[in-house]
């Protein structure tokens, strides 16, 4: 599994560059914050429902959550189902919001 960091991840998407952004939090914490990735809670992950992103498998995609423990815990998981280039944001969104607030 690879990780990246919140700044090498910001820097991308300040730079305009087309990524793949999955959170794998729950419907309220995504609610209240997110930085524009599909919806797709761990427990969707766990039951193996991941319709919204089968056409990602042969991409990079940046998985996130609050603190990058369950974003791990996915990456995990998705790489046996031919998830290859699967990616931690490490720290996530507390991380995220601590470095980069408002």
């Amino acid at each position: 599994m690879q990780t990246i960091t919140v700044e090498a991840l910001k820097a991308k998407l300040d730079a305009g560059e087309k990524i793949n952004l999955v959170d794998v939090r729950e419907p309220h914490e995504h609610e209240a914050f997110n930085i524009g990735g599909i919806l797709l809670p761990l427990g969707q992950v766990q039951s193996i429902q991941l319709d919204d992103i089968e056409d990602m498998k042969e991409e990079i995609i940046y998985i996130y959550c609050r603190s990058g423990n369950r974003s791990g815990q996915a990456c995990l998981m998705l790489e046996p189902y031919g998830f290859k280039n699967v990616v931690n944001v490490s720290g996530g969104m507390l991380d995220w919001q601590a470095k980069f607030p408002g």
